[in-house]
């Protein structure tokens, strides 16, 4: 690994999520293309993209805002996931396994925040 945001275990986490959010929205209705699958991917790869971006050559200062950004684009998916569910194209299991994913990995760019100095 070359680059200090591969070793990130949010990082990598985030990347597991942006690819299974692409397989979700594979299941939406064409309608939805331009709008809320759009959205969502965009959003989902929002987060490892700041979190890559953020680590590598940026102060800490500079880290923690893009960590931010990050944390920002994980309540985006989450809120993506309300009106998916809204309109029912996410199933209620499918929410709840993605809020809990979205859960654990807000938890972890929290604590990689908190831990830089």
């Amino acid at each position: 690994m070359a680059f200090k945001f591969e070793k990130l275990r949010v990082w990598q986490q985030s990347i597991d999520l942006t690819g299974e959010i692409s397989d979700l929205i594979k299941g939406f209705p064409a309608e939805e293309k331009y709008v809320l699958s759009s959205q969502i991917q965009r959003a989902a790869d929002s987060i490892a993209l700041n979190i890559a971006e953020g680590s590598t050559g940026q102060t800490t200062r500079e880290f923690k805002r893009f960590l931010g950004i990050a944390l920002r684009s994980v309540i985006e998916v989450v809120c993506c996931l309300y009106i998916g569910k809204r309109r029912g194209i996410i199933s209620n299991d499918k929410f709840d396994y993605f809020y809990g994913i979205s859960t654990e990995l807000i938890k972890g760019i929290q604590a990689l925040r908190k831990s830089i100095n």
